[in-house]
């Protein structure tokens, strides 16, 4: 059996994708299952690596099926798996740049232990917006471990890990600040936190103002003096975490599979207190534009492939 996927044989731009018909079907090994993937999101780290800029080593060579969201329904059991069954709708994601298994296609065979049931009456589309950044988010406010009434101040709050981020701090009763681009105020407020307009030099919060910062839009070591003495700063990637000073937890984010902790966020979006955000959708055959939209400034929200 084969499936239509995006695919690339060489690293270049967008016009390297396109879809191939006869990528086989993948077979739930032990502890997996296989989903019919009705949604998937784009990445700025899957720009990255079809561009061949990603800085490290990746496991396997080419031709890659990018992806890494799933939205989708589970279609085949591996064995050693209870808790999922044919037929159950799910979300989750793949650690591609372990494995290089990539959702952009019409299968794929994940690990059951990184999947959780979809949030009841969401569209797939959206829903697939939520694995990666949503547990991105998560993971980085767990390695704060901030108590209830901290301060925490993010920065690219705008975006889809950002927005996720505010969200989640209001959950855990923490003050958030957000830092985007004066346009964005709107949401930034909506997610019941204080905001900050980005700016090309210092920004405008006195010193030692936060108890933590989660840097996500990469600002970099400045932001340091705006953290308390022993307070903690995030940085989302690991090669620029800075260097402890006064006491200040440093920390790396690297987002891990994770369906339990992704559960625990499906049902916050049921609930309604995590907002999903979908910019466009795009089919395989469009995977160049939609890579396109995503190396655009602005993106608001995900950027969806649908097979």
């Amino acid at each position: 059996m084969t499936m239509r996927a995006v695919s690339y044989a060489q690293f270049g731009g967008p016009e390297v994708l396109h879809v191939a018909a006869d990528v086989p079907v993948p077979v739930p090994g032990p502890g997996q299952v296989r989903v019919r993937v009705a949604a998937s999101a784009v990445h700025p780290v899957d720009l990255m690596i079809r561009d061949g800029r990603f800085p490290a080593p990746l496991p396997s060579g080419l031709p890659y099926v990018p992806g890494w969201d799933v939205a989708g329904t589970v279609d085949a059991v591996g064995t050693s798996v209870g808790n999922l069954a044919v037929g159950d709708e799910v979300v989750g994601f793949s650690h591609w740049l372990r494995t290089t298994v990539g959702a952009h296609a019409e299968y794929v065979a994940l690990d059951a232990a990184s999947l959780t049931a979809a949030p009841a009456g969401v569209p797939a589309i959206e829903a697939a917006t939520l694995p990666t950044n949503g547990l991105a988010a998560a993971q980085a406010l767990d390695l704060l471990s901030l108590p209830a009434g901290s301060s925490v101040l993010v920065t690219g709050a705008a975006g889809q890990v950002g927005g996720f981020a505010l969200a989640l701090a209001r959950v855990a009763g923490l003050h958030a600040t957000g830092v985007a681009a004066p346009g964005d105020r709107e949401f930034v407020e909506s997610q019941g936190a204080a905001f900050v307009p980005r700016s090309d030099g210092p920004l405008a919060v006195a010193a030692g103002s936060f108890d933590a910062v989660v840097d996500l839009a990469l600002i970099g070591p400045s932001l340091l003096d705006l953290v308390r003495d022993g307070g903690g700063y995030v940085a989302a990637s690991p090669p620029l975490r800075p260097e402890p000073v006064r006491g200040i937890r440093t920390l790396a984010l690297e987002v891990e599979p994770d369906g339990t902790r992704l559960g625990e966020l499906v049902k916050l979006v049921e609930s309604g207190d995590i907002p999903l955000r979908v910019d466009g959708v795009y089919s395989f055959a469009d995977a160049a534009a939609a890579h396109d939209r995503r190396a655009q400034g602005g993106v608001r929200g995900g950027v969806v492939l649908v097979p």
